[in-house]
């Protein structure tokens, strides 16, 4: 697997136990284990144990739904390119979920589904998860988590619409302003003679 396809951190995040008690707070309020340190790539924390050890560090919270993991997407996508992944919303926010989720095999008439585990997809998306999308790397490396690839597909893609916009203009243009037609050649007859009125009626 190419490691410039894929963060160093993100398999260790798929991995991690979310919704533990943490051990040092597990008396206080806030005590579910359900913060992940990029840097760090340690074990899952709670809400005290950030702001004491991981202050300025790159954090993402990890929440819940159906007992499955989920990410929002306005926190991860600062730092992972999530394209291709399907999203949801839930409590009015877009999220992701981190791992596959098992379902039967998707029945005749289903439109969309996850190119890795078959799971049958809302919109024409990829991928039901960062997992799936993570196997879909490593098997066909057809398929980027980092931004600055994200980044050079998009300007490439700019450069080649300003291209075709050129062309476009370039074209239009011809089609406006048609080539002049050349001036009739110099030795062209003139009629000779002098002009005669036709006579008055009587």
């Amino acid at each position: 697997m190419d490691k410039m396809l894929v963060p160093p951190w993100l398999e260790s995040l798929l991995s991690t136990q979310f919704f533990t008690v943490c051990r040092t707070h597990e008396d206080a309020a806030r005590s579910e284990c359900n913060m992940y340190c990029l840097d760090c790539e340690g074990d899952a924390f709670c809400f005290y144990c950030r702001s004491s050890r991981h202050k300025d560090h790159q954090v993402v919270q990890i929440r819940r739904s159906s007992y499955h993991d989920v990410v929002r997407v306005s926190e991860i996508q600062k730092v992972l390119d999530t394209s291709g992944v399907q999203t949801y919303v839930i409590n009015s926010a877009r999220v992701l979920f981190l791992n596959e989720r098992p379902q039967p095999k998707s029945g005749k008439g289903v439109a969309h589904i996850c190119e890795i585990c078959g799971r049958s997809l809302l919109d024409p998306f990829r991928f039901c998860s960062l997992g799936c999308k993570l196997e879909g790397v490593k098997r066909n490396g057809d398929a980027s988590f980092t931004l600055e690839a994200k980044n050079e597909a998009l300007v490439g893609r700019r450069e080649g619409i300003s291209r075709e916009e050129e062309d476009l203009r370039e074209g239009s243009q011809q089609d406006i302003y048609p080539p002049t037609p050349p001036p009739p050649p110099s030795s062209a007859r003139r009629r000779k003679g002098i002009p005669h009125r036709a006579p008055f009626g009587s």
